[in-house]
């Protein structure tokens, strides 16, 4: 017998309205796959709100904090309901850029070269002169960035010297560490994986951004971007990522779905810059769209995310 789902959305995040559309759209489809489904707002009356649903499996449409940090991951654990996507400790990991590029360092995979600066040392040592520090390690352009945030929230693109103070303040805002990361130049790629034990990256896809940044208001407005399947680049290369998705995906501990976003060079190297444990499922999102091209439609997906959480 199908167990009874609820579907966690919202919750106290930063990408909580993010959040709210994944979780309709995905208590939709499991409505559609045949599935029992509750919505559940996630507040601090969760505990009783899934005892009182008699929810049997939680279907996380959660990002951010308390969400998609491994927080939420061992509330569930403790509670003894599956739940979809990686567990405890892979959540965390990958929620924190800074912790996956360790790791993605240590396993020999690529990803930009990078420093990290506390918001404690910057307030110690002066803004200007932590700006100064970031120039001199660094040079430009360079990407700053709120290392737990998603959506590139906290996010800032910095191509002059006076703009690296302001960026370093924005990521501090949301962040105490801010993680600075060399600007690659090239194409945006995405690459989803599905599975437990034996994960597969579904087809690949390049994103094009009518700004020229893959931003917030690019990744949540409808057409403000271009999802195209398969990118422009050689089959070989694209082998090349999909390994890479793979390797990482199983590096950090994934387990569910995952999505494992890369900068590729013109000349094609291949940089891997962060990994998403809870990919948006919204009319605009990327892992939906993978799958539909590889003849997955997103009531079967859903189903097929389901069946791997209730895998032991």
């Amino acid at each position: 017998m199908a167990p009874k789902i609820g579907v966690l959305m919202g919750g106290r995040s930063a990408e909580r309205e993010v959040s709210l559309r994944t979780g309709e759209a995905v208590c939709r489809a499991l409505i559609e796959a045949g599935y029992n489904t509750v919505k559940i707002d996630v507040g601090s009356d969760l505990v009783e709100r899934l005892k009182e649903e008699g929810v049997e499996l939680a279907f996380l449409a959660l990002h951010g904090r308390y969400g998609e940090d491994g927080t939420i991951q061992g509330l569930l654990e403790m509670l003894d309901i599956p739940y979809t996507g990686p567990g405890v400790l892979a959540s965390a990991l990958a929620i924190d850029k800074i912790a996956t590029k360790k790791i993605l360092l240590y396993e020999g995979l690529p990803t930009p070269r990078f420093m990290q600066v506390t918001e404690k040392e910057a307030l110690s040592a002066g803004l200007l002169e932590t700006a100064e520090k970031v120039l001199r390690e660094m040079g430009l352009p360079l990407v700053v960035k709120a290392p737990t945030q998603g959506s590139t929230i906290g996010t800032s693109f910095v191509h002059e010297r006076k703009d690296v103070v302001t960026a370093l303040e924005l990521a501090y805002r949301y962040d105490r560490v801010a993680l600075v990361e060399q600007f690659i130049e090239g194409m945006e790629v995405t690459a989803p994986v599905l599975g437990n034990d034996n994960p597969v990256a579904l087809p690949l896809i390049e994103i094009v951004s009518a700004t020229g940044v893959y931003d917030y208001e690019a990744k949540y407005t409808a057409g403000m971007s271009d999802h195209i399947i398969p990118p422009r680049i050689p089959g070989e290369q694209q082998a090349m990522i999909k390994e890479l998705a793979v390797r990482t995906f199983q590096a950090l501990g994934c387990r569910g779905l995952s999505r494992v976003d890369f900068m590729v060079e013109q000349g094609g190297g291949a940089y891997i810059l962060e990994v998403n444990t809870m990919p948006g499922m919204t009319a605009t999102s990327l892992f939906p769209d993978a799958a539909r091209a590889a003849g997955i439609e997103f009531p079967q997906l859903v189903d097929q995310i389901v069946k791997l959480a209730l895998e032991k």
